[in-house]
């Protein structure tokens, strides 16, 4: 028995340094404020099909948020993020999702049941994510208007950070009655 608990904790110790190594590792080349954000063609997940660039946004403060179906706290933000558009779209900010490898199905039954009308993209390789430095999901990204990455947020956000991180970035005074 003791040797059973002593080879778990050997594993877990091993697991959480690999995940350490790599998430140092992936820090030194990650996105960065002030850095250029990455833009690439990606299929657009709702609306008027096709693809979309993030260099679409450009001159617009724009939320991009990766997500996928099976994280929870992705689902918990969504709601958030949703309300935070519709208060902030009449100043011109946009709010893209983009959905991380989830069959299309099950990332449009997403998006329908959590009543998102923001714009969703999707990334099937992982390609974009990787040049977000993604390192965990959720993850959100705030680009000025020139395109230049503005705030970085690992982890779910909560209505803190989005008025904090992101709202008072943008500038915009949001009219909570709506």
């Amino acid at each position: 028995m003791r040797g059973r608990l002593i080879a778990a904790v050997v594993v877990v110790l091993a697991v959480v340094g690999l995940l350490g190594y790599a998430l140092l590792n992936k820090s030194e080349s990650s996105l960065a404020v002030g850095k250029t954000a990455p833009s690439r063609e990606l299929e657009r997940l709702t609306g008027e099909g096709g693809t979309a660039h993030l260099s679409d946004f450009r001159g617009h403060w724009t939320l991009v948020n990766f997500w996928a179906t099976w994280c929870p706290p992705c689902k918990e933000e969504a709601p958030l993020l949703q309300d935070f558009w519709e208060r902030h779209r009449a100043q011109g900010v946009q709010v893209v999702g983009v959905d991380l490898n989830d069959p299309t199905q099950d990332a449009l039954r997403f998006v329908r049941d959590e009543g998102l009308t923001y714009t969703q993209l999707r990334d099937s390789t992982g390609y974009w994510y990787d040049h977000y430095s993604g390192v965990g999901l959720p993850q959100s990204f705030l680009i000025d208007p020139s395109g230049k990455i503005a705030v970085v947020h690992l982890g779910q956000v909560d209505q803190e950070i989005l008025d904090s991180q992101f709202g008072s970035v943008v500038g915009a005074s949001p009219d909570r009655s709506q």
